[in-house]
């Protein structure tokens, strides 16, 4: 009996000891009342990772898709830049071509004319002619005939030099044209590749794991322009409008609502440059297709210096843009899934800021 007794302490003993050594996380507390699940930052998402994981995933998928968006934009205004100069070319060509056929007909009737003449040059069919007043009046045509063919032969060679130019450039146009269009194809493959990874990360999410993914993305665009006031940008920031950046404001904030599409210039849909581009053509001001165009061709101005209309450039490689609409809030057009909407002007990484109007 005593045996027994020593033994059932031995094992308590050793039971308990093992439940002290194991893990804290093992007699973690139930959740309190009325939480919502998990933490947003680490609750499990596909593939075991965290929902963080996950969010900086789509977000990294989402600016190479912008990236590539304006590679595809950039590439699309050079085709139909090309495409227009090619028209030109073409309509030139065929003008060059219709003007040296009526330069070869009149050249021809010369010719003939000439044969007709026995062959003759005109000096000696004047000298032939016997009368004196008969040949002072020739030798003026003459003078005059001799004037107009060598004007002839001089049209004639420019004609088929200017034709020569224009078909060189005709043939350089369509080869660049091409290469755009290559440029095109491949980027739209690279924009589409990355959008449906995206959105199969997003589809794997349950409906309250994409209510969090939402959440993590609001609270950390606020946290963003919360720090960006905070650096005091907006102090110095009180400029109006010019005339045409309230026309270009009007315009880009009655689009809020409408979808973002890769590519889209509107009506019914935007992207982010697709947006400043056409609002500012609105205002009777046409400027760069793309965001990184617009960084490297307009007016850069400091952000102290920034009024309504001006257009903020976002992330190292210039390839989100939106308006600046006062009070330190930009309207753009975000990204694939999400809508025209107006945002802190401080949420994201700024680059600089652009004025079409300068």
């Amino acid at each position: 009996m005593y045996r027994r007794h020593c033994g059932a302490a031995a094992i308590t003993l050793v039971c308990a000891l093992a439940v002290l050594a194991s893990p804290a996380q093992a007699f973690a507390a139930p959740a309190p009342p009325g939480a919502d699940g998990p933490d947003a930052a680490t609750a499990t998402g596909p593939g075991g990772k965290t929902l963080e994981e996950v969010r900086a995933e789509i977000d990294e998928l989402y600016l190479k898709a912008g990236a590539a968006t304006d590679a595809y934009n950039l590439a699309e205004e050079k085709a139909k830049k090309q495409s227009g100069e090619l028209v030109e070319l073409t309509q030139a060509i065929a003008e060059g071509q219709a003007k040296i056929a009526d330069l070869k007909s009149r050249a021809g009737a010369q010719a003939r004319e000439q044969y007709r003449n026995a062959g003759l040059p005109p000096g000696a069919q004047l000298m032939l002619s016997g009368d004196p007043q008969l040949f002072l009046d020739g030798i003026s045509r003459a003078r005059q005939g001799q004037q107009a063919a060598k004007g002839l032969l001089g049209q004639l060679t420019r004609s088929q030099e200017d034709l020569e130019t224009y078909t060189k450039d005709a043939n350089t146009n369509w080869t660049k044209l091409e290469a755009n269009r290559v440029k095109q194809a491949k980027a739209k493959k690279k924009i589409n590749a990355q959008i449906a990874a995206a959105k199969k990360l997003e589809s794997r999410l349950e409906k309250e794991e994409r209510a969090r993914l939402l959440k993590m993305e609001q609270e950390e665009a606020n946290r963003a322009q919360t720090t960006w006031l905070g650096s005091g940008a907006l102090k110095e920031i009180n400029r109006e409008a010019s005339p045409l950046g309230k026309k270009a404001v009007a315009f880009a904030t009655a689009q809020i609502g409408k979808p973002y599409v890769w590519g889209a210039e509107g009506p019914k849909s935007y992207d982010c440059s697709g947006l400043t581009s056409q609002a500012w053509a609105a205002a009777g001001r046409p400027i760069p297709r793309t965001s990184q165009e617009q960084w490297r061709l307009l007016p850069h101005i400091e952000i102290k210096d920034m009024r309504p209309g001006d257009l903020i450039i976002y992330h190292a490689d210039a390839t989100h843009v939106g308006m600046y609409v006062g009070d330190g809030q930009i309207v753009h057009a975000p990204r694939p899934g999400r809508d025209v909407t107006l945002a802190g002007a401080g949420s994201m990484q700024i680059l600089g800021v652009v004025r079409p109007d300068a």
